[in-house]
């Protein structure tokens, strides 16, 4: 990647409801420089997508293009023995299943 080409999108980074068959099946995976760190499903969420919209929907008015954010499968780094973190010019890709793929790079 060049100078300023911190990420790439493959794929849409938004999709409407109707374009994903079932929220609570969804494979994700999280690369760093090639190595799979973590690799999870939307099924082991302790709280389902609709029960997550439905409690913040009874105190906030949610948005199309709000993002809410759940929390991450196992594997991240500081849970590790030792503890391994991102470096400068380290390469991230996550990916979900049917919507698509981010990968960015590490900058100062």
């Amino acid at each position: 990647m060049g100078q300023g080409q911190v990420q790439r999108w493959v794929r849409p980074y938004r999709v409407t409801a109707d374009e994903v068959s079932d929220p609570q099946n969804l494979e994700l995976k999280l690369s760093v420089n090639g190595r799979v760190r973590q690799n999870g499903s939307t099924k082991t969420m302790i709280f389902k997508v609709a029960q997550i919209i439905s409690h913040l929907s009874s105190f906030i008015s949610l948005k199309p293009g709000d993002v809410i954010s759940t929390g991450t499968p196992p594997g991240v780094d500081m849970g590790m023995t030792p503890a391994v973190y991102l470096d400068v010019g380290d390469t991230i890709e996550v990916s979900i299943a049917g919507l698509g793929r981010q990968k960015h790079v590490v900058a100062a």
